[in-house]
């Protein structure tokens, strides 16, 4: 629309639940429309009003009442007379008459998919206005709310005649659009998309198609190909899907309905997290010379305060230990859809500190004992991937350093030896018990160099790599350590430790989920690299009748060429299915 509208039809809703900024919020029924028209070229307002209240009103019947009255009214003013909607923000289209519309099967007149945000028109002439704070009393620099919807019309209606009047001249372009079907698609590799825009949707009837999806946000723009369902590992829903926004806005109207239902079953409407919580562990591992402990155990409910308060406390040999930076300085753990998980990583400003927490371990919170252990920044991105979204159909497990994709903690992937690998550490071995194993060797560790391997279980698996200075000084700590004995502080067990001198390289495969074992270097499940050897497997058919078929084998153990950057492997390497386990004997 290039053109100023001829007239305008202020309109207000009202359900029989909650009004205001939740308006819409709990799937209630409309009860209540009022509107007036406004003449724009004349800037003036038809003194009669419009209204409809009917308990428990068909959407149907009132939609279609207020379109026949308002093509009369158009009608009227002669033929070419252009007309749209304007309301008091975006609840009253977008959440109130959509949605039930979809809900009731009903197709809504041509008239409700346009209309003009009266919020967002007034700040084009007023810019330093807050747009979230705005409503019809503050527009009005009114005090008094109206007492009925008629009142709440005419100040809309008056505050249209401010700004179309001297001295603002205000003219109305643009109306804001409602989608009337979902685009599906896919999404350029080029397009960049923003995470405040998507949200995920949890909860949904395995039967449930992306046109479903976009039925039950009606009234929401969904970006073109937004709706993506998520499967599980063996590539099947999981009840899960991600939807990704227009803007902003939508997608904070979109959270509005949480818990409301599709079919008879109600959809939990959730926040992705995936943005927010790599912005606040990018800030949390920013932080240089700080000591980082790992807190196991809380209870679910548990806040930044109550953890303040945990380590704020002393009594006897257990002194009061401050947290850096306060609750910036803790970092609690969550699953995808926001669940807390019961861990947390605090930090703390010195060596003292952190030792006069570690004291309180298995001390009481709530009503729950508290485990406490030094950590390191691996230790918090291995946690963190643990608890991250799985692939839409999971190839390799998500690499630990895409959590933090501004923070690197690895060097980059070469064929430099100046790692060296532990393994065979006693499960109660600490970083203490690692640097004091090391000796002189501790001098030569990189700051933040100590990376311990952890199990699905979040348990230590007995391996650790420590990154060196060097390669000469890695090999040297090789000769003079390897199958030296190694105790724990904690427990009275003497085991022997293997060192082996390892590169990065090698290091980032296993903490992304594979292995090394005495033969080389086994990748995460189902990827090989082009080194990986495999048995060769009898032969099952003679020479002669194998001379007439195609060399299945050779077909079956093609190599796969990775696309360019991916973010695995680098991009000379290839993929390999490991056939060879399902040859028949």
């Amino acid at each position: 629309m290039t053109e100023q509208v001829d007239y305008l039809a202020v309109l207000f809703t009202a359900t029989s639940g909650a009004s205001g900024d939740l308006l819409g919020s709990d799937e209630k029924e409309l009860v209540q429309l009022v509107w007036q028209l406004v003449d724009v070229k004349n800037k003036k307002v038809k003194l009669h009003f419009s209204k409809a209240v009917i308990v428990r009103l068909n959407v149907l019947c009132l939609s279609l009442q207020f379109h026949l009255r308002l093509t009369n009214e158009v009608n009227s003013a002669g033929a070419g007379t252009s007309i749209c909607l304007c309301t008091d923000g975006q609840l009253h289209i977008r959440q109130v008459i959509h949605p039930e519309a979809a809900s009731k099967n009903i197709l809504v007149p041509e008239c409700f998919y346009s209309f003009f945000d009266l919020r967002k028109e007034f700040r084009k002439d007023f810019p330093t206005t807050d747009l979230k704070s705005l409503d019809v009393h503050l527009m009005a620099e009114s005090t008094l709310p109206p007492e009925t919807a008629v009142q709440q019309v005419q100040i809309m209606a008056n505050i249209v005649l401010a700004l179309l009047s001297e001295p603002l001249c205000h003219t109305f372009f643009h109306p804001e659009r409602v989608s009337e079907k979902f685009e599906t698609g896919t999404c350029s590799k080029m397009e960049k998309v923003c995470d405040n825009t998507v949200i995920r949707a949890r909860g949904l009837p395995w039967q449930s198609s992306d046109q479903d999806i976009a039925r039950f946000f009606r009234g929401l723009n969904i970006a073109k190909g937004g709706a993506a369902l998520c499967l599980n590992a063996q590539g099947r829903r999981n009840g899960e899907a991600l939807v990704r926004f227009v803007s902003e806005e939508h997608r904070d109207l979109a959270l509005q309905r949480h818990k409301h239902h599709m079919g008879n079953r109600y959809i939990e409407v959730t926040n992705s997290l995936m943005s927010l919580m790599s912005a606040i562990v990018a800030i949390f591992l920013s932080r240089e010379d700080q000591i980082i402990v790992r807190m196991r155990g809380l209870p679910f409910t548990a806040t930044h305060e109550q953890v303040l308060a945990f380590f704020a406390q002393g009594d006897g040999p257990k002194e009061a230990c401050p947290v850096s930076g306060g609750k910036d300085g803790i970092l609690f753990v969550r699953y995808p859809d926001g669940r807390p998980t019961g861990d947390a990583f605090v930090l703390f400003a010195c060596e003292e500190h952190a030792q006069c927490a570690l004291r309180k371990h298995k001390d009481i919170l709530g009503k729950r004992y508290i485990e406490l252990f030094k950590s390191t920044a691996a230790e918090v991105q291995q946690v963190l991937n643990r608890y991250s979204s799985a692939p839409l159909i999971p190839v390799a497990p998500a690499p630990l350093v895409s959590v933090l994709p501004s923070v690197s903690l690895l060097p980059p992937p070469g064929s430099v030896r100046d790692c060296l690998r532990l393994r065979g550490l006693p499960y109660t071995a600490s970083i203490e018990d690692i640097l004091t194993f090391l000796g002189e060797f501790t001098h030569d560790i990189r700051p933040h160099g100590v990376h311990m391997v952890l199990n699905q279980q979040g348990r230590p698996s007995g391996d650790c790599f420590i990154q060196m200075t060097s390669a000469e000084r890695s090999f040297m700590a090789s000769q003079r350590l390897h199958k030296q004995v190694m105790s724990s502080q904690r427990g009275a067990n003497s085991r022997y430790v293997e060192v082996f001198p390892c590169s990065a390289e090698e290091m980032g495969l296993v903490l992304m989920g594979g292995s090394l074992s005495g033969t080389g270097l086994s990748p995460p499940p189902c990827l090989s690299p082009p080194t990986y050897s495999f048995t060769p497997a009898p032969p099952v058919l003679p020479a002669e009748a194998a001379a007439l078929y195609p060399p299945i084998g050779q077909v079956l153990l093609t190599p796969r060429p990775l696309a360019p950057g991916h973010a695995y492997y680098p991009a000379s390497a290839q993929l390999y299915m490991n056939y060879t386990a399902y040859y028949p004997r």
